[in-house]
């Protein structure tokens, strides 16, 4: 079994579907109920909630990027686990659909019938996407 690079962190991103990303990199943001939490090797524990926004992390010299939102976040020192309830690679979002479904949710929430909660998270999803999209 290889040494541990004391410079890397396991990141490990998992929806209920499937799981998104397992690798060592060097550092990670990501979207925290009460704002963006920066990671990097050898973090104090926590546990945090999630919140939606695009997660960043740095493996080999590149940034990649991911929309996610709401579940759970761990962080230990040599490891972080990311238990999202939505979680989407930048790369495979389409922009133009994501505006798109961005337009529609901020319409939604103008109707008198409209769910205020429901609507926020939907912002939130489209906006998040449309970060993830952007940056990648």
């Amino acid at each position: 079994m290889p040494e541990p690079n004391p410079a890397l962190i396991e990141l490990e991103v998992a929806t209920p579907e499937r799981e998104l990303v397992r690798e060592p990199v060097s550092e990670i943001q990501i979207p925290a109920l009460e704002g963006y939490l920066g990671v990097l090797p050898g973090h104090a524990p926590l546990v945090s909630l999630l919140g939606s926004g695009a997660l960043s992390y740095t493996a080999a010299g590149k940034k990649t990027y991911l929309a996610i939102q709401g579940g759970f976040l761990e962080v230990l020192p040599d490891r972080v686990r990311v238990l999202a309830d939505v979680a989407e690679r930048g790369t495979a979002i389409d922009l133009a659909q994501a505006r798109a479904q961005l337009a529609e949710a901020q319409a939604q929430a103008q109707l008198p019938n409209a769910e205020p909660d429901a609507c926020l998270a939907a912002v939130a999803l489209a906006e998040a996407r449309i970060a993830a999209a952007s940056s990648s």
